[in-house]
């Protein structure tokens, strides 16, 4: 199939077990209208199913450094070969989330993130993203629904701006610098307090 986005045509091969196997979702095309990606950024294609974000950012923006990564080894397959199909070679990886790639820092992260009963899927992309994002980095994530989304990146990142189209919530979130936000910094930071409290009943014994 031929996709045309911002007057670019793309072919991509898809089949029924990814994600929106017939072109591009309305969703992930909102996100795409609302991101901020400059010339040489390091962007992060976060669940990419058959590739078309990536794809198209490496297709349109050479000197970025793209990379595309999936739980599905089926949805990185078919990105594999839709960037080979396009003639581009981003990084492409099966990583349940960012585990895989968890030395790598990026400009800008982008999701249109699986929907679950729970939302531990999301969780950890925000969690994780905030974490691996540059200062100054910006997070996208697109979903149906808004509440607990907004709650949680506001929370994780310390603000986020909403926009809706399409019957899709757009959100987006800027790592800034010199903040010290962020679940994991948190965990951690309460891990270390506990830890001193034993090493200092241990030293009065």
């Amino acid at each position: 199939m031929e996709i045309t986005y911002q007057g670019k045509t793309l072919s991509f091969t898809s089949n029924q077990e990814v994600f929106s196997p017939h072109g591009l979702d309305k969703g992930t095309e909102a996100m795409l209208d609302q991101a901020e990606v400059h010339t040489d950024d390091s962007i992060l294609d976060l669940g990419c199913g058959f590739g078309f974000v990536g794809i198209y950012y490496a297709a349109t923006l050479p000197q970025a450094q793209v990379t595309m990564v999936d739980i599905d080894p089926n949805a990185v397959q078919l990105a594999q070969a839709n960037a080979q199909k396009n003639h581009v070679t981003p990084t492409i990886k099966q990583s349940d989330g960012l585990t895989a790639i968890a030395d790598a820092h990026f400009d800008v992260i982008l999701s249109n993130p699986p929907y679950h009963e729970n939302f531990s899927v999301p969780k950890h992309f925000i969690e994780d993203g905030y974490q691996q994002l540059n200062p100054n980095g910006r997070f996208y994530m697109v979903t149906k629904r808004r509440p607990w989304y907004e709650n949680k990146i506001r929370t994780v990142f310390g603000g986020v701006k909403v926009s809706e189209a399409n019957g899709y919530f757009v959100f987006y979130a800027q790592k800034r610098v010199g903040e010290t936000r962020g679940h994991t910094h948190e965990k951690k930071h309460t891990l270390s307090k506990k830890l001193q409290r034993k090493l200092d009943r241990a030293g009065k014994h």
